[in-house]
C-alpha cells in the first residue's frame, strides 16, 4: 500500500465515477491504473477485449447475450 499524489480534478473525476460504478474512490483508480496498463501492454487489444480477457482469467462466465 502506498499513497500517490494525484491532480484535484484527476481525483473529483473517480469520485464521480466511483458514484456511478459502485465502487470506493480507491478503487476506482486501481480499475483505470489496470486497464490503462493492460492497454499500453496490449495495444491492439479495444478496452472490450481487455475486460473479456479479464473475465475469462478469473473463470468468469458470460451468457452468449452478455458477450454480444
Amino acid at each position: 500500500m502506498g499513497i500517490v499524489k494525484i491532480d484535484d480534478e484527476l481525483h473529483e473525476e473517480a469520485r464521480r465515477a466511483s458514484t456511478v460504478m459502485c465502487r470506493s474512490i480507491n478503487a476506482q483508480a486501481e480499475y483505470w491504473m489496470k486497464i490503462g496498463m493492460l492497454a499500453e501492454a496490449n495495444p491492439a487489444l479495444s478496452f472490450n477485449e481487455i475486460v473479456r480477457m479479464q473475465l475469462a482469467a478469473a473463470n468468469v462466465r458470460l451468457s452468449d447475450q452478455a458477450a454480444a
